[in-house]
């Protein structure tokens, strides 16, 4: 593939609350390893990211084989607090803002919170006084984990999937679309969850696109509750109106190939067709903050990008999901969707 020989790239977004904080030292922990929300030596909590109920919990996980490029994460994502530099370009970095230069990755979230990663020495978080805490693992988990993922090769996507028979099926749509809830309502159908929100993608593979299990604990809004069966767990942040949820069919912690990648949009009612054609290609350009990183950090050129993308659009089986946005048939369409995976899952094992 074709590859500028450097990149100087930032990025601004509108994601983040203000709070209140301070730099407190604590010693090293791996943001995508939190067992529980606990104290560290000096009574500093870490900040609220994955609980027992995580797919990445130690207990749970601990003993399975993984994959090199999940050893590659558990190793990039390594968090220590400290010093980190206030930009990496000429131009400052304001709030809410990332730059990318080279092999170092720097985010300013709101105020004085930074997030600095270097390849091969992991993150580091500095909290100024006007850091929100509650907020922190919100984006270690997101914007840091995705560059984190881009900068080494993989390619993180917006989706949310579920397991079945030894193959990933996911969702994807934009902000709102509803990913999360009918994960989590295909819980109900014995589908455990594999990934909430972002979904990262090893192409390390010439010949499939293997499936990184997820490293996020599932966030549902209030309301989703009733519909899904899930377990209502702590909220999310301070300001950020959902709450932490255990999915009724539990999670899978194993890479696994994917077998479908499934679009979520409106329609009159639910129905289920396959994505066909050039029609493939153009799903792939998803307007993201996930794709923006990915593709800094990987420096395509044209040639370079058109290649990834149509690779994608030829190794990935895509289907449309359309149904109507009434609650009262949120079952009905759940179910056609459980059908569709349960009957493709079996077929395909």
């Amino acid at each position: 593939m074709g590859q500028c020989k450097s990149v100087v790239k930032s990025a601004t977004f509108g994601r983040g609350r203000r709070g209140a904080g301070k730099i407190v030292p604590v010693r090293a922990v791996n943001f995508v390893n939190f067992v529980k929300p606990a104290d560290t030596a000096d009574g500093t909590p870490f900040p609220p990211g994955l609980g027992s109920a995580g797919p990445f919990s130690h207990a749970r996980h601990g003993a399975m084989a993984k994959s090199p490029a999940e050893l590659l994460l558990r190793h990039e994502t390594r968090v220590s607090y400290g010093p980190v530099p206030s930009r990496l370009l000429d131009a400052p970095l304001g709030e809410m803002s990332w730059q990318l230069k080279s092999d170092e990755f720097l985010l300013r979230a709101e105020g004085d919170h930074y997030f600095f990663y270097r390849k091969g020495h992991g993150v580091t978080v500095h909290r100024g006084a006007d850091a929100d805490l509650s907020e922190e693992s919100l984006w270690l988990n997101g914007t840091v984990y995705a560059a984190v993922a881009s900068m080494n090769g993989l390619l993180p996507i917006h989706a949310s999937a579920v397991a079945q028979e030894g193959s990933v099926f996911a969702f994807t749509g934009p902000a709102g679309a509803g990913k999360s809830t009918l994960v989590a309502a295909l819980g109900k159908h014995g589908l455990p969850m594999f990934c909430d929100d972002t979904l990262v993608l090893d192409l390390s593979s010439p010949d499939r696109v293997m499936c990184l299990p997820g490293h996020k604990r599932l966030k549902l809004r209030p309301d989703a509750f009733d519909l899904t069966g899930a377990a209502r767990e702590e909220k999310v942040s301070l300001t950020y109106d959902k709450y932490y949820a255990v999915p009724s069919a539990g999670t899978v912690g194993t890479a696994l190939p994917i077998a479908e990648l499934i679009f979520l949009e409106e329609g009159p009612d639910p129905a289920m067709t396959r994505i066909s054609g050039s029609d493939r290609f153009v799903k792939m350009q998803d307007d993201h903050q996930s794709r923006y990183l990915f593709e800094a950090a990987t420096r395509f050129d044209r040639a370079g990008q058109f290649t990834h993308r149509a690779r994608l659009a030829r190794q990935i089986e895509m289907m449309r999901f359309a149904r109507p946005g009434d609650v009262g048939r949120f079952e009905e369409g759940v179910a056609l969707v459980a059908q569709h995976v349960l009957r493709h899952g079996s077929a395909g094992s």
